[in-house]
């Protein structure tokens, strides 16, 4: 699922022959470094509700860094940057990247495994 989602995010860069929509893939870097360098690599501290400073902080970014993964290619299509095409691209790519991530979740979670 994540290979799919990176090559969706390379396809709506080259069906449209414009690389700008590359730039939501820097957000897909920062989007598990809170969870690396505050959680100490687990996700279950996104679903409790407790922690301190460090904790809310990584949540916070984490946040901040899965909204800009959809915020850039709307801005991007706004200043007329990207095609529409590219923009829903970028949507979808992101959709199954943020399910790859829940199924991680999930699985990691289990004590089964």
């Amino acid at each position: 699922m994540f290979s799919a989602s990176i090559l969706l995010q390379i396809l709506a860069c080259a069906l449209y022959n414009n690389w700008w929509p590359m730039l939501s893939a820097l957000m897909y870097v920062l989007v598990p470094m809170p969870c690396l360098f505050f959680g100490g690599g687990s996700t279950s501290f996104l679903t409790s509700r407790e922690g301190g400073g460090w904790i809310n902080a990584a949540k916070f970014l984490t946040g901040a860094s899965a909204v800009g993964s959809i915020a850039i290619p709307a801005i991007l299509r706004h200043a007329n940057m990207i095609e529409t095409g590219a923009m829903f691209i970028e949507f979808v790519s992101f959709f199954i990247l943020i399910c790859t991530v829940l199924c991680f979740h999930r699985v990691s979670l289990d004590e089964d495994w």
